[in-house]
């Protein structure tokens, strides 16, 4: 089975190379605008050959969209218009919505999948791809009614054979559920740095007392620009709902150590300790 792999990042290559592994794909062809990201993913092994959009689709079985959200609803779009009833496109970003809505009346709509392979880290570009990423992951598949069985079968094989695990809902649901497992994490992160940057001018005394839940707690942080703009921006009003909870929920903190209000804080982290129920 040849692969097209448009945008040959983190997971992009990552997906490659981990499909590659599994005897999925025989052959991947990259398609990016970086002339730079191309060279590396060649370099790495991540993609056999690089080729302009349309005559890597022609030549391809299977065609992965892995770009910013942003620039997603173009990039289907154009390829949506050149496949044919045999080829099947599916997508890996982090809003499904937008995308989904967007192409909902294409005539080739059936033969897209949208999905959100729930796994990433705070690194960028071809030289962060891992070929263990997936494994033990979730992959949430979006709106399947709305594409052919064969080719949400295909998607869904192609991920459980690199150790995935199937989620399906719609695409409004999964943009609620991400705001609020991943979207307001990375804000989080984002804002806790910008706190620690802005109140602790010496920042050789971060770096030598920054203990482990610090560090763990703002490596998103670290989290490429580019990528999460959109994704903020596309999500904005689920992504606000869960961030005003969030902001609410941090006033309860204060409010509680402004007062002394030992039995309340007590009871704050108590009632916080209970995820462990969820996440062992």
């Amino acid at each position: 089975m040849i692969a097209t792999i448009i945008g040959v990042g983190l997971i992009g290559g990552s997906l490659s190379l981990t499909l590659k592994q599994a005897g999925i794909f025989s052959r991947v062809i990259g398609v990016d605008m970086s002339n730079t990201s191309l060279q590396k993913a060649q370099a790495l092994n991540l993609i056999d050959e690089a080729l302009p959009l349309e005559q890597a689709i022609k030549k391809s079985n299977i065609i992965i969209i892995s770009v910013p959200v942003d620039a997603s609803v173009d990039i289907v779009s154009k390829v949506l218009n050149q496949i044919n009833e045999k080829q099947v496109v599916f997508d890996v970003g982090s809003t499904k919505y937008p995308l989904c809505n967007f192409i909902k009346n294409h005539p080739m709509r059936k033969r897209f999948v949208a999905t959100h392979p729930m796994w990433g880290t705070e690194h960028s570009g071809p030289e962060a791809a891992i070929i263990t990423a997936f494994k033990g992951r979730a992959c949430v598949i979006c709106d399947d009614d709305l594409s052919d069985a064969n080719a949400v079968e295909t998607v869904e094989n192609m991920y459980r054979k690199i150790g995935m695990h199937i989620i399906k809902m719609t695409a409004i649901n999964h943009d609620v559920h991400a705001a609020y497992v991943s979207h307001v994490s990375h804000i989080s992160s984002f804002a806790l740095a910008n706190t620690v940057l802005e109140k602790e001018k010496e920042e050789e005394t971060i770096f030598e007392m920054a203990a482990g839940g610090f560090e763990s707690t703002v490596r998103l942080a670290k989290s490429n620009a580019n990528m999460w703009v959109p994704i903020f921006t596309q999500n904005k009003e689920n992504v606000l709902d869960v961030l005003n909870e969030h902001i609410s929920q941090l006033r309860k903190f204060k409010a509680a150590l402004e007062k002394d209000n030992t039995d309340y804080l007590r009871e704050l982290i108590v009632k916080a300790n209970t995820i462990k129920r969820i996440l062992k």
